[in-house]
C-alpha cells in the first residue's frame, strides 16, 4: 500500500482539514492490514458518497498499489461473513452440504437434473400434473426434454407471495409512490386473460410500450390466457414493429398512445398503425386518450373484463410463452421462443446470483422489448419481491431519487446510463443507503465508472450480468459470496459451464466463449432460423469432448478464476444496452442519399465501456459531418433513435472478400491503429 498526505488528498479535491482526517483514517485502517481488508475499511468506514470521486481513486489505487496480478482483478467490494452467510448461496452449501461456492458450481453442472430439482423445489414452483423426472437427456445435450409429462403455467409460481404484499411500487411522472398488491396485480391480470379469452384472440400478441403496470398486467394476462407474448420495443420504428409482427405472426398488439420524454411527446399508437397492425389496445397515458381510434382498436379499461377470474390455461413445459427477437448477422431478427421453462432460470439467476429475497425491491430501467423486461417480472415475482417502476426516463436526476424514495434494493444498470448519471451529477443528494446490490448488462462496463456507481450506495457490489436472450438469462455473472471487482465476473452460472477457445478451438485465456448444455433457459428452437445450424453447427468439441453452444462473445480468463469481456467475435454490437447486427445498421444507412457503400463497426473506447458506432461510407457527395447527421436520421427513423453515431470515415472503397464480402474486422484493425 502506497503513504497517503494531506497534500496529495487535497489535490484530489479536499478541504484542508478533511484532507487532514482522511489522510490519518487511511493511516489507521491500512496499518498492518493486507490490501483487501484494509479497503473494507477504508471504503465502507471512511469515505462517502459526498467525498469527490478523484478521492475514492486516490485511495483506491494506493490501497491496492502492489496487488500481485497473479491474486486476480482488485476487488471493490469484499463481504463480510455475515453478508455472506446471508444468502440464498449460503443457505444451499448448508442444504446440500457443500464446502463453497466452486463445489457449489461444480455441483450443479455434474448433476444438473439434481440441481434444477432442487431450485424448483425450493421456490415451490406450481405444477398441474407434476414432471415425471425434471431432465430427460437421451437424445443428448442438443435436445433436452425438461420437466417431461408436467402440465403447468408458469404464471401459477408468480402469485405465491402474501396476497397483501406489494407486488409492484410505482411513479408517474411527478406523482406520488403508489403500489398495487399481489392480489390486484392477479385479478387485474385474470381481467386481460379472460377478455383475451372471450374474444377469441390466439396466438400471439404483441406489446409495444413502456415498461408500466398496464404492461406487466398484459404481460401476465397473455401467459395465463395460453397465448404467446410478443415482445417488440417501443423504440423501434413502424418498419421494425412490422417485420417482427409478421416473423410471430402476431396481429394484435398492447400500446400507449403516447410516450412523454421530458418535454418531448413521442407518437406510440400512430406507430402501431403505420406498421400495419390489424387491432390495438390501447392505454391513454393520462385519463383520456390523446387520439381517436380506428374501429378495430379498444381503449383498455373497455377492454378488460369484468371477471374477476380466469383460470390460467394448463400447458406443457415447452409449449411457448413469449416470443423474443434478437439480432442475426443476415440483418432480419432471429425470433426466439420462451417456453414455460424459460422463466424458471430467469427466477434461478436473480435468486441466486443477485441474491432476491422476498420483500426486496427490484428497479430494472428496461421494456419487454427486451429480455430484461421478462426477467424482471420472473425474477421479481417469483422470488416474492416487488418490482419498481417509474415513467421518468432514467438518465435523469427524478429516476434517481425514485430509487431512493422506492428504497429499491437491487438496481440494474446499463453501462452508458451509468455514464450518464456520473457525467451530470445526477445522484448529488441522493440517499442510496437501501441497495444491497447493482447488476449490469447490455454493454462492455468501464472500470472507473462503476468505482464511482459503487461509492453512490457507499460500495454495493456489481452483479455483473452477461448472457442473452436464447439463454434466457445469464451465463457468466457474480456470486455475491465472491469479492466483486468492477468490469470482471467471478463465475459461470450455475447450471451451466463455459469453455473459451482460440482460432484453433483449443482452450485459451483469451478466445471465444462456448456454453457447455444443457441448462433450462438455453432455447431448442428458432422460428425463422435452423436453430442447429446458428449455434450448434461447426463448433470445436468442449476440453473433455463435450458438446458445446456458439455465443458470439469473446472474453479473457483473469486468475482466480474471474473472467472479463472483449466485446463480440460476429458481426453485431451492443448499442445503448441494445443487440443489433451491422447489416441492419447498414440496410438503413444505405437509404441516405449519395451513399453508395456502407460498413458499420462497433468500436470498443479507451478505458472500457459502451462500444461506439463507427461508419465507413464510399459517397458520391458530402463531407463526413453532413452524411453523419444524414445516417443518425436514417437510422433513428429506420431502426431505432437509441442508436448513435459516433463517427463516420469517408473512404474510396470498403475492403472485401472474394465472394464480396465487407471485411469489418479489418476496418476495426485500421480504425485501432488509427487511435494509436
Amino acid at each position: 500500500m502506497t503513504p497517503l498526505t494531506p497534500e496529495s488528498l487535497a489535490a484530489a479535491g479536499l478541504s484542508p482539514a478533511e484532507a487532514a482526517r482522511v489522510a490519518q483514517g487511511y493511516r489507521r485502517f491500512t496499518e498492518g492490514q493486507d490490501a483487501a481488508r484494509a479497503w473494507h475499511r477504508v471504503s465502507r468506514e471512511l469515505l462517502t458518497p459526498q467525498h469527490p470521486h478523484a478521492v475514492h481513486r486516490t485511495l483506491y489505487d494506493a490501497v491496492f498499489a502492489s496487488w500481485p496480478a497473479e491474486k486476480g482483478p482488485r476487488p471493490a467490494w469484499t463481504p463480510t461473513q455475515d453478508e455472506a452467510h446471508a444468502t440464498h448461496i449460503a443457505d444451499a452449501l448448508e442444504r446440500l452440504r457443500l464446502d463453497d461456492y466452486r463445489s457449489f458450481h461444480s455441483w450443479s453442472v455434474q448433476n444438473r437434473e439434481a440441481f434444477w430439482r432442487d431450485f424448483i423445489a425450493t421456490r415451490e414452483i406450481s405444477f398441474r400434473t407434476p414432471p415425471r423426472r425434471v431432465l430427460n437427456d437421451s437424445r443428448g445435450a442438443e435436445y433436452p426434454d425438461w420437466l417431461p409429462g408436467a402440465r403447468m403455467n408458469i404464471v401459477d409460481s408468480c402469485f405465491l407471495a402474501p396476497r397483501d404484499t406489494p407486488a409492484i411500487v410505482h411513479r408517474k411522472a411527478g406523482g406520488p409512490l403508489e403500489s398495487i398488491t399481489y392480489a390486484e396485480l392477479d385479478i387485474l391480470s385474470d381481467r386481460f386473460a379472460r377478455a383475451l379469452h372471450d374474444a377469441g384472440i390466439q396466438g400471439g400478441v404483441a406489446i409495444v410500450m413502456p415498461m408500466t403496470v398496464e404492461a406487466i398486467v398484459a404481460y401476465l394476462g397473455i401467459v395465463k390466457a395460453g397465448v404467446a407474448v410478443v415482445s417488440i420495443a417501443d423504440s423501434f420504428a413502424p418498419d421494425e414493429i412490422r417485420t417482427r409482427m409478421e416473423i410471430a405472426g402476431a396481429t394484435v398488439a398492447v400500446t400507449q398512445d403516447v410516450v412523454v420524454r421530458g418535454d418531448k411527446t413521442l407518437p406510440m399508437y400512430e406507430k402501431l398503425v403505420a406498421a400495419g397492425t390489424a387491432a390495438c389496445i390501447v392505454v391513454a397515458r393520462e385519463r383520456n386518450l390523446a387520439m381517436s381510434l380506428r374501429p378495430n382498436d379498444r381503449e383498455w379499461r373497455s377492454f378488460l373484463s369484468d371477471s374477476e377470474h380466469f383460470e390460467a390455461k394448463a400447458s406443457t413445459p415447452a409449449d411457448a410463452t413469449n416470443i423474443l427477437f434478437s439480432s442475426g448477422t443476415t440483418g432480419e431478427p432471429k425470433a426466439i421462443p420462451w417456453s414455460h421453462t424459460t422463466p424458471i432460470k430467469c427466477a434461478m439467476d436473480a435468486y441466486y446470483h443477485h441474491d432476491i429475497h422476498a420483500g426486496d425491491v427490484v428497479a430494472w430501467p428496461t421494456n419487454l422489448g427486451w429480455m430484461m423486461g421478462p426477467w424482471l417480472i420472473y425474477g421479481s415475482l417469483v422470488n416474492r419481491a416487488t418490482i419498481a417502476l417509474c415513467d421518468d426516463a432514467p438518465n435523469t436526476p427524478a429516476y434517481c431519487r425514485f430509487v431512493a424514495d422506492a428504497k429499491v434494493t437491487m438496481l440494474g444498470v446499463v453501462p452508458s446510463l451509468v455514464k450518464a448519471w456520473r457525467a451530470n451529477d445526477m445522484t448529488r443528494d441522493v440517499d442510496w443507503s437501501a441497495l444491497r446490490a447493482f447488476s449490469s448488462t447490455g454493454e462492455a462496463s468501464n472500470a472507473d465508472d462503476y468505482l464511482w456507481l459503487m461509492a453512490r450506495a457507499r460500495y454495493r457490489p456489481v452483479v455483473e450480468y452477461c448472457g442473452g436472450t436464447e439463454i434466457g438469462g445469464g451465463f457468466v455473472t457474480q456470486a455475491l459470496v465472491q469479492p466483486s471487482s468492477p468490469a470482471t465476473f467471478s463465475t459461470p452460472t450455475l447450471g451451466l459451464d463455459l469453455a473459451i477457445l482460440d482460432e484453433e478451438g483449443k482452450p485459451a485465456p483469451q478466445g471465444q466463449l462456448y456454453v457447455v448444455p444443457p441448462s433450462i433457459g438455453l432455447s431448442l428452437t428458432l422460428l425463422n432460423r435452423d436453430h442447429h445450424d446458428v449455434y450448434y453447427d461447426g463448433t470445436p468439441a468442449g476440453p473433455n469432448g463435450e458438446p458445446l453452444r456458439r455465443h458470439g462473445d469473446q472474453f479473457e480468463v483473469l486468475p482466480y478464476g474471474y473472467y472479463r469481456a472483449q466485446g463480440r467475435a460476429d458481426d453485431t454490437m451492443n448499442l445503448g444496452g441494445i443487440k443489433v447486427s451491422s447489416a441492419e445498421i447498414e440496410r438503413a444507412v444505405a437509404t441516405v442519399d449519395g451513399v453508395i457503400d456502407a460498413a458499420a463497426i462497433a468500436i470498443e473506447p479507451p478505458g472500457g465501456g459502451p462500444s461506439l458506432l463507427v461508419l465507413y461510407l464510399v459517397a458520391r457527395a458530402g463531407d463526413a459531418d453532413a452524411l453523419r447527421a444524414a445516417a443518425q436520421k436514417a437510422i433513428a427513423a429506420r431502426l431505432n433513435p437509441l442508436f448513435r453515431v459516433h463517427e463516420v470515415r469517408v473512404v474510396d472503397s470498403l475492403p472485401r472478400t472474394a465472394s464480396n464480402k465487407v471485411m469489418r474486422r479489418v476496418l476495426r484493425d485500421q480504425y485501432k491503429a488509427a487511435q494509436a
